[in-house]
């Protein structure tokens, strides 16, 4: 009997990203009463206008960072294609990012804490121009350099915004609740801005992918360079602590705490799979041969992390509040089962999308819940370098991965998962060891209740 191989082209129904998309409208519009206004915070005194001003000009100002971060993601792969870069040499550059961002990223969060967040986040800015710029002048630009520089941003971007965004916060001296508020805002919309930016790379190359090949970069420049103008004259930056003070602070509050060491390995296991899954969600899906328009699930993915986000106001001030480290025991859960279902066996193109769509949504759900538990367990002046030293492991994980997957080929692809669902089941292990510490000590809060 022959074998007859599909040629269609698979897409996903579409009545899933309108259930998507309608869930997280839903989700939004009946936000429990002391989340439903975004801006409000307690309704017996209006919020001041600092306060406003700041939320808007930072919320602004972090969705261009994050179509930035979006641009090379969508039309990295694409425009490496391009120049002729093959698949050894793409493996090779990745590898070179993951360990620009293991022995460099993971020092920067220190380095922020120091010099300040601002000049961090600026670097940010500088890095995707320079990459941008080079690009453009260029017609062939080392691909090695660029990897190394935006897996750089990329390290910045993960803690650099989130700490700004704290200190700025403590600053005005707002409440606890209206900084939850935004810890979820900014992981939804760095979603919808990754989506913004794979429309908005679509849109700039349109059909004539030659003639409008380095449009994407262009528009990377011009985000950059209103960025960094936006920084430089907006906020201004108290002194930061000297060397000294610092260490024997980082020694105090963070290396000697044994909660602080579970929070950063969950926050480590959460990266290590995120990285994997987006590394390896493509191959994982035409594993069988067929051709599948990836361009209509990524939006998908994204839209599902968007819905999770809009939980975290529901279980943290819902009618059935849970406690952050049970609510994330329970999310953590149920992404390494489904990490382990795509690991186990081979399943259809339906199931793996919708298996993928509740682990975003699952991640949604654990980013702002780790950063309200960063705000209650983790000093201000110590966050950043907490952040990219609990980063460490992940980077040192993929950077493992790859090099045994891209060069050696001794591990397989549903391996590399597997260390994934691993990952997310001891993250769950270390929010049970945190909820029983919490029962034995009081924790201190470290931001104005």
């Amino acid at each position: 009997m022959g074998v007859v191989i599909e040629s269609e082209i698979w897409e996903n129904n579409q009545h899933l990203s309108i259930f998507i998309f309608v869930s997280c409208l839903l989700s939004i519009v009946g936000l429990p009463q002391n989340s439903s206004r975004i801006s409000t915070v307690v309704f017996d005194q209006p919020p001041p206008s600092s306060f406003l001003r700041f939320q808007r000009n930072f919320l602004l100002l972090f969705c261009f960072s994050s179509v930035m971060e979006g641009m090379w993601s969508v039309f990295g792969e694409y425009e490496m294609a391009y120049f002729g870069v093959k698949n050894e040499e793409m493996a090779s550059s990745l590898i070179i990012g993951s360990a620009s961002a293991l022995f460099i990223g993971t020092a920067l969060g220190m380095v922020s804490d120091l010099i300040g967040r601002k000049k961090v986040c600026l670097m940010f800015c500088i890095l995707h121009l320079f990459v941008a710029v080079w690009k453009r002048l260029f017609s062939h630009p080392s691909i090695w350099l660029a990897s190394v520089c935006l897996s750089i941003a990329s390290s910045i971007f993960l803690f650099g915004f989130e700490t700004w965004m704290v200190s700025e916060h403590d600053k005005l001296e707002h409440r606890l609740d209206s900084l939850n508020e935004m810890f979820w805002l900014m992981t939804f919309l760095e979603s919808a801005s990754l989506i913004g930016s794979q429309v908005l790379a679509n849109w700039l190359v349109s059909n004539d992918f030659e003639k409008n090949m380095f449009s994407p970069s262009i528009a990377t420049a011009l985000l950059a360079l209103v960025s960094i103008i936006s920084i430089a004259r907006e906020w201004r930056e108290t002194p930061p602590a000297t060397f000294k003070d610092y260490r024997i602070s980082l020694n105090t509050h963070v290396f000697f705490d044994k909660r602080i060491w579970l929070l950063g390995w969950a926050q480590s296991c959460v990266q290590f799979s995120v990285a994997a899954f987006w590394i390896l969600w493509a191959p994982t899906i035409v594993a069988d041969g067929r051709q599948v328009n990836l361009g209509m699930i990524y939006p998908c993915l994204l839209g599902a992390k968007m819905l999770g986000s809009t939980t975290f106001p529901w279980f943290i001030n819902g009618p059935l509040p849970l406690r952050t480290e049970d609510c994330l025991v329970y999310a953590f859960v149920i992404a390494g089962v489904v990490l382990s279902i795509v690991a186990y066996d081979y399943q259809e193109i339906g199931i793996l999308v919708g298996l993928f769509c509740l682990f975003h949504a699952c991640i949604g759900l654990i980013l702002p819940s780790l950063a309200r538990l960063r705000t209650l367990y983790v000093p201000n002046d110590l966050r950043g370098g907490m952040i990219s030293l609990s980063l460490a492991p992940a980077n040192t994980g993929i950077l493992l991965c790859l090099i045994l997957r891209g060069y050696t080929g001794s591990i397989e692809n549903s391996t590399i998962i597997a260390f994934g669902a691993a990952a997310m089941f001891s993250a769950a292990g270390c929010m049970h060891l945190l909820k029983q510490s919490g029962k034995h000590s009081h924790h201190q809060n470290f931001h104005k209740q």
